[in-house]
């Protein structure tokens, strides 16, 4: 499985920059500041960035909204002729709890309204990363609690996790997937005083 597209989703804007909703971006935006991007390139419904490993490589972040997430995919696969199994979806999951990360080639959208839209729009044969953005006290409504920020307590948490996704993000682009799910699908280990 060769990956030419990794698409992180999340919300455009500065009042979204912080918030549990975001992992996605926060992910690309990661994996491009390893490689030494600094700059991203708008387009019509996504932000772009290229980077090299022994190939390029597009990262995306859609423009149109976490709920239409599938318009961004549709524009990036017309424009530069993919199709979906080459694209790696990293997305949030408030059923994963804080950290945990879920790398799977394939599945359904769960709870998630960004991947609904994606599914609907391009099927579900794609791989996809999640992480878990859950922390031990959630409250309120879901909507809500994903689109707030993380905890003082989490924010840790919540950077090594943003870290260990853009590791795993790496390990698909350079190493045979199912290395790469059999490394990091499981807990993160945590220091214990």
């Amino acid at each position: 499985m060769t990956i030419d597209l990794v698409l992180g989703l999340g919300n455009p804007g500065v009042e979204y920059r912080g918030t549990r909703h975001n992992a996605g971006f926060r992910v690309v935006e990661e994996v491009a500041r390893r490689h030494g991007v600094m700059d991203w390139a708008e387009r019509r419904s996504c932000d772009l960035a290229v980077i090299s490993v022994g190939r390029l490589v597009l990262l995306s972040r859609p423009l149109t909204f976490m709920n239409r997430s599938g318009e961004a995919a549709l524009w990036l696969f017309g424009e530069f002729g993919l199709a979906p199994e080459s694209m790696l979806v990293i997305v949030d999951d408030v059923d994963l709890p804080l950290g945990n990360l879920r790398l799977r080639r394939s599945g359904g959208p769960g709870t998630h309204n960004g991947l609904r839209d994606l599914c609907g729009e391009v099927g579900t044969d794609f791989p996809r990363l999640r992480i878990g953005v859950r922390g031990e006290d959630m409250v309120g409504d879901l909507a809500d609690y994903v689109l707030s920020s993380f905890t003082d307590l989490e924010a840790e948490a919540a950077e090594t996790a943003v870290e260990r996704a853009a590791d795993a993000v790496e390990a698909v682009l350079r190493d045979n997937f199912d290395v790469a799910m059999n490394t990091f699908n499981r807990p993160p280990t945590v220091d214990k005083f």
